[in-house]
């Protein structure tokens, strides 16, 4: 593979997320950094993917795990410098890996220095008008000018104190109060975020992913959520220019610069208007995230994928896990395999060898499918979700905004576990700082080190399949067709001459007619496929 060839990567590429303080640490803090990214490129060139996407590395305070950006042209000193990310980037390019970066338009940190300036120059100054200042409601205004909730939990205004130190007016803050939103009806926000944009794409980044995508524009009026006929900043259509502007930039560069959205939008229609041929390149399938492990919903939402991006031409994405979610292999191992923010619960009853075994179906199943496929750091080690970590060691905002009953994010933030058999299993170097989130004891059995050589690892089932997918003419991009299979088995055709089959049933179920067994998820039963399990074909 060259980092060089021609045509649309994006649209049928294999996507590894990186989280940057959880992937590994080279300077022995016991937080992750791109000295350790850099040291461990050669585990992702091995295991075959595309691209890396590399959560936020900016500086920033660390009120919501770097999504609070202080600077977004620079590298947090946690994580390294400006010069390390470009030698990281020209590093993963030798390797013929892509570099996606996040970046994070909705809101900056209350320290960046325009909301700085903002809170210093005082109530109707032009400062403020680039975040969203507006004075309280009620005689003294010391009610909130709206009653939004955010997307955190909690609420969405924070009074500021005038310089003689009376009560001021509030600012608006989708998530945390250290996260200030911006006013993207002013051109000037407009205008940085292009430079933005051209910064990172001349320091040979070869996409944006983009936070919070659909959150960028308010009404102005600021009607309350249930008063108006259209959210008040969800999805609003002014969005669409912001993105059409982007779309310009990312086409003025060689390579193939790709941008892609995280896009929450339970209206396929609605979300697939972000991926029009002049706006974004793809966004996450968080419809298939969520989905149960049932095979008439699984079917449902592949339908519903393909054929909405199929109306505007861009490519579908499959992913299983991300930063914000409960992992697979404990979301697999429950009643109920779904995933909701608003249901995300710890101490949930889980047969994590049930779901260990359903997750690698699901990996192979995701891997069939047409378009582009994410996984998440860990996802190939077949890592569960860690629902011990003691209260006062979790750093995740949700977990207090929520009033201490949505356990936060932090559960599958841990650091990954390279080799050795106890922690900090190679994350860091010996005699480091301990890790900046506990690891389980029996990640021992789940380190790369372990898991290489071994084909019953989850590890070396990834390989493989990425190896399939690179080698084999009808993966990545392309078409599909169903075939008929027996009652909870989900079987379909890729041209030219493979076949994915997956049992979601409680039966075992004949394979359809093969030449050969490319690759299963588990142990067949002769010409037959146990439950939860997946198996690829090769056939006349």
């Amino acid at each position: 593979m060259s980092i060089a060839e021609s045509g649309p990567w994006w649209r049928g590429a294999v996507i590894y997320q990186i989280y940057p303080r959880s992937f590994a640490d080279g300077s022995g803090d016991g937080i992750g950094d791109i000295a350790g990214i850099r040291a461990h490129l050669d585990h992702l060139s091995g295991l075959g993917v595309d691209a890396v996407w590399l959560s936020p590395w900016f500086p920033s305070p660390m009120a919501d795990a770097g999504y609070d950006v202080s600077d977004f042209r620079d590298i947090d000193p946690l994580f390294g410098t400006l010069s390390d990310a470009e030698a990281m980037i020209a590093e993963a390019h030798e390797r013929g890996i892509r570099v996606i970066v996040d970046i994070v338009p909705n809101h900056c940190s209350d320290q960046h220095p325009w909301f700085q300036a903002a809170l210093a120059a005082g109530p109707g100054s032009p400062e403020r008008e680039l975040f969203w200042f507006r004075p309280g409601r009620g005689p003294n205004g010391d009610e909130m000018p709206t009653d939004w909730r955010g997307e955190f939990g909690g609420t969405t205004w924070t009074r500021t104190t005038n310089p003689d130190g009376t009560p001021g007016d509030w600012y608006l803050h989708l998530f945390t109060a250290e996260q200030p939103d911006f006013n993207w009806d002013h051109p000037k926000v407009r205008a940085e975020f292009e430079s933005i944009l051209r910064f990172w794409f001349d320091r040979g980044v070869d996409g944006i992913r983009i936070d919070s995508a659909a959150l960028l524009i308010k009404d102005p009026t600021l009607p309350e959520v249930d008063a108006a006929p259209l959210h008040p900043f969800h999805d609003l259509d002014p969005v669409h220019d912001v993105y059409r502007s982007w779309r310009r930039i990312a086409d003025e560069y060689p390579g193939e610069r790709a941008l892609i959205g995280e896009v929450w939008m339970p209206d396929a229609q609605r979300f697939t208007n972000y991926l029009r041929p002049d706006e974004l390149h793809a966004a996450f399938n968080f419809d298939f995230l969520g989905c149960a492990w049932d095979p008439e919903l699984l079917r449902a939402c592949i339908d519903r994928t393909l054929e909405a991006h199929a109306l505007v031409g861009a490519p579908a994405t499959w992913v299983l896990s991300n930063h914000d979610v409960t992992r697979a292999v404990t979301r697999y191992g429950r009643t109920d395999t779904t995933f909701s923010f608003a249901t995300k619960r710890e101490g949930t009853p889980t047969d994590l060898q049930l779901g260990y075994q359903r997750a690698r179906a699901a990996a192979l199943l995701c891997l069939a499918l047409p378009g582009g496929a994410y996984i998440y750091q860990g996802e190939e080690l077949g890592l569960w979700e860690v629902e011990d970590i003691p209260p006062g060691m979790r750093t995740d905002p949700m977990y207090p905004r929520s009033g201490f009953v949505d356990p936060g994010r932090d559960g599958c933030r841990v650091p990954l576990p390279w080799s050795g058999v106890e922690s900090p299993f190679g994350f860091s170097p010996a005699g480091s700082t301990a890790p900046w989130l506990p690891q389980p004891a029996d990640w021992k059995d789940r380190t790369v080190q372990t898991q290489t050589g071994d084909p019953h690892s989850m590890l070396e089932l990834y390989r493989e399949a990425l190896r399939i997918r690179r080698d084999a003419a009808a993966l990545g991009d392309g078409g599909m067709r169903w075939l008929s299979s027996a009652d909870g088995v989900l079987a379909f055709a890729r041209d030219p001459r493979f076949v994915c089959v997956a049992n979601l049933s409680t039966a075992t179920a004949d394979l359809p007619d093969h030449e050969e067994v490319w690759l299963a998820s588990g142990p067949l039963d002769g010409d037959r496929l146990p439950a939860d399990t997946t198996a690829w074909l090769r056939t006349s």
